[in-house]
């Protein structure tokens, strides 16, 4: 058994904390900004509250940070010089040199720093990318995914809307779905994209289409947006390959469907994969699966590098939105 502490008492922050509520982990407390949010989470997992930084990494094995993206680097760099394993959430960092600096500041100090890119945990997401393991659609070529949803509307200090503090919508929404499909397709060689706020850094609201092509060959189509009236969030997979295609229509209440072309002995029925994530929170199973990485030696279903080719991904959508021409990965 370790000892846990989170930094940030948010939504993410009160989520991780039920999420380690589920492990053998001992958590020992939360530093925050608002006391207020901090004494909940503590009066409903236990632990203390801690005035610093400094103050909590003296009794803990991890630090779990779920503060605003402007943050990240600091944190990790203060946790890996005290010897302290991280999570880090998503976005790993605002920019490539940061987010590689932490990563060898965590690799010179000999700890493990996990991103929590928690859609490789949904159970649907999982499962499309298990039939894609097996190779039962064969060759993927085509890949298209949608995450649209409000915009984020904190009372107080709406970190998100600032893009020196949050990177913007291409950096906190829709790199989920640029790390889902690297993990699906490979590494990605190039980004074309369009946004609203690439051409009207002013606008009210944003929504954007990035168009990903991968060093395999496959074409990602990937579409975000904080435009939504609240409360809705959509999202939705489609996965082409040679042999069949995996569907996650927006809306449906199947977590998938899977049709393969006919073979010789006849049609193939659709199948659907089983799962939802009101078994558990996919959130959950996450903090489950990094508890296993530090305890037991578990290989990661997400690394710290997969957390930085996001970012250089995001970061190329975002500069091609602003510059209206496709950016190669290696020019960020």
């Amino acid at each position: 058994m370790f000892k846990v502490g989170i930094l940030g008492a948010g939504s993410m922050g009160m989520t991780h904390a039920t999420g380690w509520a589920q492990t053998p982990a001992h958590f020992v407390g939360v530093h925050a900004l608002d006391a207020e949010r901090a004494a909940a989470m503590v009066a409903q997992h236990g632990g203390h509250t801690y005035d610093s930084l400094d103050a909590l990494l003296a009794d803990v094995d991890l630090i779990d940070i779920c503060t605003p993206t402007h943050l990240h680097h600091e944190m990790v760099l203060q946790a890996a010089a005290a010897g302290k394993h991280i999570i880090c959430e998503k976005p790993l960092a605002l920019n490539a040199a940061q987010g590689a600096e932490m990563i060898d500041a965590c690799r010179r100090a000999g700890i493990t720093l996990l991103v929590a890119h928690v859609v490789r945990f949904f159970p649907e997401y999982a499962g499309a990318q298990a039939i894609v393991s097996r190779g039962d659609i064969g060759d993927v070529a085509v890949i298209r995914l949608t995450r649209c949803s409000y915009q984020p509307r904190l009372a107080a200090d709406n970190w998100f809307l600032d893009p020196a503090k949050s990177g913007g919508m291409m950096l906190d929404l829709m790199i989920h779905d640029f790390d889902y499909a690297r993990w699906i397709a490979g590494e990605v060689e190039s980004v074309y994209a369009r946004s609203v706020r690439g051409r009207q850094p002013n606008a009210p609201e944003d929504y954007g289409i990035a168009i990903l092509r991968h060093t395999s060959g496959a074409i990602s189509n990937v579409e975000g947006g904080w435009a939504y009236p609240p409360p809705m969030f959509r999202t939705a997979l489609e996965i082409a390959g040679s042999a069949g295609l995996i569907e996650h229509p927006a809306g449906s209440s199947m977590p998938l469907s899977l049709h393969l072309k006919a073979t010789a002995g006849g049609d193939v029925d659709a199948v659907g994969i089983p799962g939802s994530p009101l078994d558990e929170s996919p959130y959950t199973t996450e903090i489950k699966h990094f508890y296993e990485v530090i305890a037991h030696g578990v290989t990661p279903r997400v690394s710290a590098e997969d957390g930085l080719a996001a970012l250089r991904i995001a970061l190329a959508a975002r500069q091609s939105a602003q510059t209206g021409r496709a950016v190669r990965i290696e020019e960020v």
